[in-house]
Parts: structure tokens; C-alpha cells; sequence
């Protein structure tokens, strides 16, 4: 089977959007036109490497570039990372590596439904309600 010569990803989380491009190279990995390596927190960089560890030596031959906004830190790292791991999977076309990834942590290969719940009237936010006061 011959892999395709580009595949085009997104995943997202909160309000992150994450677009990912995979096509064969020399194994770099760019995040927002960042090296990975140099992508800071360090937490937020080895979120985004979960899946090509998983991978391992099969992901040295692919350049990755990743383009993410909207969000914070944490809420773009885990939008890569999806987006990262689906193009990991369209790239290689490996049920098993699939399988392997809903197993290990299905927010690999499916968005994070969980949105921020509106605010309501009586208070500031959506649970918080404005105090009373008797006196």
C-alpha cells in the first residue's frame, strides 16, 4: 500500500483549533513554526510527543507541521496532540495503531466535547450567584 503524499488533520479542544499537514521528510516536527524541541512548557511539549513515542522509529522519515490557535497553553497542546495522532494514523494506515491509541487514551484520536457553560443572570459567572445580605 502506498501512503498518500500529504494528509491533513484538525483536532480541538475548548476553543483550540489544531491543523495538522504530514508529508514524507526528515523527521522535524514544527508547532506554530516552532521546532518541538524548543516549544515551551515543557509539559505542553511532551503532551504533543505522546503519540509520536507510541509511534517510535516509524515517525523519523515524516516532517509534521503543526498550526494551532485560539485557547491557552494546555487547551493547544492537546488540540496538536489529536491532531497529531489522526495524522499519525491516516499517514500509516495501521488499524492496530489505532486500536492501540483508543485504548491508551481515547482524546487521542476524538475531540473533547466539553465546552464552558454560559453565564446566567444573578451573578457573575455560570454558577455564582450575587450574595445576600439581611443587615
Amino acid at each position: 500500500m502506498k501512503a498518500p503524499p500529504i494528509v491533513q488533520t484538525s483536532g480541538k479542544r475548548k476553543s483550540a483549533i489544531a491543523r495538522c499537514t504530514i508529508r514524507k521528510g526528515t523527521g522535524q516536527v514544527r508547532v506554530n513554526r516552532t521546532p518541538l524541541e524548543l516549544f515551551e512548557p515543557l509539559l505542553a511539549r511532551q503532551k504533543i510527543q505522546e503519540p509520536l513515542l507510541a509511534v517510535g522509529d516509524r515517525s523519523r522519515n515524516l516532517n509534521l507541521e503543526v498550526r494551532v490557535n485560539g485557547g491557552g497553553i494546555m487547551g493547544q497542546a492537546s488540540a496538536a496532540r489529536t491532531a497529531v495522532a489522526r495524522a499519525l494514523v491516516g499517514w500509516l494506515k495501521d488499524a492496530e495503531l489505532e486500536s492501540m491509541f483508543k485504548r491508551y487514551d481515547r482524546s487521542l484520536l476524538v475531540n473533547d466535547p466539553r465546552r464552558k457553560l454560559p453565564k446566567r443572570p444573578g451573578g457573575r459567572g455560570a454558577r455564582a450567584r450575587r450574595q445576600k445580605s439581611y443587615r
